[in-house]
């Protein structure tokens, strides 16, 4: 049977009777653990043994209770202090409660039943305290970099190298990659290995918000400040005070907003909408986007002074294709981690698969990687995977043009068409990343016109 682990209390009361009166109240519950000190001095001395909770006389004989109380705060903020004093006045109460004492009492005939009500709050809060606090070293230790984003690659070890850089400091963090290569799971290990692990890690995706929305949802609005503003809403910039705020695909953001996270990246403050009052800002900042911000900035569709702001440490992710047997090393992952969670018996990769799934371009990227593998377990006969059992499922068959036998000429109108679908028909972006002239362009598209007829 587990044993109840005993609530280590300390009492500082220099009143000879008052103590007895504290000893006796605690002794009634028998998980309670107390030890009693006449003066600041000796208490002081013991607080290395780190007790749980603490009742404080305001005026002991040596030091005031508010010098022991700062003592505590400095040594250990987590432990709550009960203030126990006969003083009634208001002022003192409200400014140890403000010096960080977790409740005033005063001694009257009331006095047990609200020790022993704060006393279990406390003990409630401290027991959750440590549980939040188990909770995030869990989480630091799912995203070490090892742990978080697998792989032994040359293109991935270059990737740990500039994150080990990133969290020594707090400089602004860009990630770029192709959708699916894990740019958020990049910003939580930058963030749950940082000096901030501790404090909120704020992901916000632009792209699923609605423009006339985004606004409100990073910085907040009062009561009132347009209709259906029915109370005060704080925004994810506030949420990440002394943390980390991730934003996501920030290359869709509106240009209009854009001069305002600008003022808010360099101020560090910002006011709610709707209101008036200024709110200091300390956050870290991380931004992510499958874009070429370079190249927005030259289109006219980003500002370049915003740009420069988060540029900050670039960190490109690799797409799955560049990263050699990692695709190997993280199918083997993906797969144990599928067995175990539907107990299935552990699913080994047959050479031919192996070879299979090596070929494939991987549009998805890791993403990708994991759908495919979850499926070919299900679909799986025996313990070894084979080649049958792995489908690619490209949602764009364009994608995947490279798996069909054609000449050079249709390979390169496949390329051509694939690249003005991209970008909207707009032949001169496609000539500049094609890095080939626009009469190219042009020849090619009446050549495959003239085609389409005959």
């Amino acid at each position: 049977m587990h044993e109840i682990e005993p609530v280590k209390i300390f009492v500082v009361e220099d009143d000879p009777a008052y103590t007895k009166f504290l000893q006796y109240v605690l002794s009634l519950n028998p998980d309670f653990e107390v030890t009693i000190f006449n003066d600041g001095k000796s208490f002081l001395e013991n607080l290395y043994q780190k007790p749980n909770i603490i009742t404080l006389d305001y005026t002991l004989p040596d030091m005031a209770g508010e010098d022991v109380l700062k003592q505590i705060q400095n040594d250990d903020p987590s432990i709550p202090v009960i203030i126990i004093s006969a003083q009634e006045k208001i002022g003192t109460a409200v400014k140890l409660l403000k010096s960080g004492a977790y409740d005033y009492i005063i001694k009257d005939e009331d006095t047990k039943d609200r020790l022993l009500n704060t006393i279990n709050n406390a003990r409630k809060n401290v027991s959750l305290t440590k549980q939040i606090d188990h909770l995030k070293q869990e989480i630091s230790e799912k995203y070490e970099f090892d742990n978080s984003i697998k792989g032994n690659s040359t293109a991935l070890k270059k990737v740990f190298s500039l994150f080990e850089k990133a969290v020594k400091t707090n400089i602004s963090v860009s990630i770029t990659g192709e959708t699916g290569t894990g740019k958020e799971l990049a910003a939580k290990a930058i963030h749950y290995n940082s000096k901030r692990k501790k404090k909120p890690f704020v992901a916000v995706n632009i792209a699923a918000i609605p423009k006339d929305l985004i606004e409100s949802e990073l910085f907040g609005y009062e009561k009132g400040a347009f209709t259906g503003a029915t109370t005060r809403r704080i925004g994810k910039f506030e949420e990440a005070q002394e943390g980390t705020i991730f934003l996501d695909e920030i290359g869709e953001m509106d240009l209009n907003l854009q001069a305002k996270l600008l003022r808010v990246i360099q101020e560090k403050e910002l006011s709610r909408i709707g209101g008036n009052e200024v709110i200091k800002l300390d956050f870290r900042l991380i931004v992510a986007t499958h874009k070429d911000l370079g190249q927005e900035v030259k289109a006219g569709n980003f500002r370049e002074d915003l740009y420069y702001r988060l540029l900050g440490l670039p960190i490109h992710l690799p797409p799955l294709r560049e990263r050699d047997r990692d695709i190997i090393l993280l199918a083997k992952f993906f797969l144990e981690q599928f067995a175990k969670e539907n107990d299935l018996p552990m699913l080994s990769l047959s050479h031919d698969a192996q070879s299979k799934l090596l070929s494939y371009p991987f549009p998805g990227n890791v993403r990708e990687l994991k759908s495919i593998m979850e499926l070919a377990a299900v679909m799986a006969n025996g313990e070894e995977i084979n080649a049958e059992e792995i489908s690619f499922n490209s949602v764009s068959k364009e994608t995947n043009f490279l798996f069909e036998e054609m000449s050079l000429r249709d390979y390169t109108f496949k390329i051509i068409r694939h690249y003005l679908n991209k970008y909207d028909d707009n032949v001169l972006k496609v000539a500049d990343k094609l890095d080939i002239g626009k009469s190219t362009i042009y020849r090619h598209l009446k050549e495959m016109e003239e085609d389409s007829n005959n």
